[in-house]
């Protein structure tokens, strides 16, 4: 497996990365940096950690392109 770009209701929010047998999550965005270094079986379970996370939040910017805090 190659790197692959993780994505958030259509928002580019990391990246993972092979790391000892499993993914490591890198955290582009700012609302996902609680997850950034973790690992995970596999990208879709890093997706579900985003998911839960953000608990339905929305990636995309609410002003004038800067995330709402």
């Amino acid at each position: 497996m190659n790197r692959q770009v993780i994505e958030h209701d259509g928002v580019p929010v990391g990246v993972v990365v092979p790391d000892q047998g499993q993914v490591k999550f890198l955290a582009v965005k700012y609302h996902v940096w609680d997850l950034d270094a973790q690992r995970f079986r596999s990208a879709d379970e890093a997706r579900a950690a985003i998911r839960h996370l953000l608990g339905g939040q929305s990636a995309r910017p609410e002003h004038g392109g800067v995330a709402a805090a």
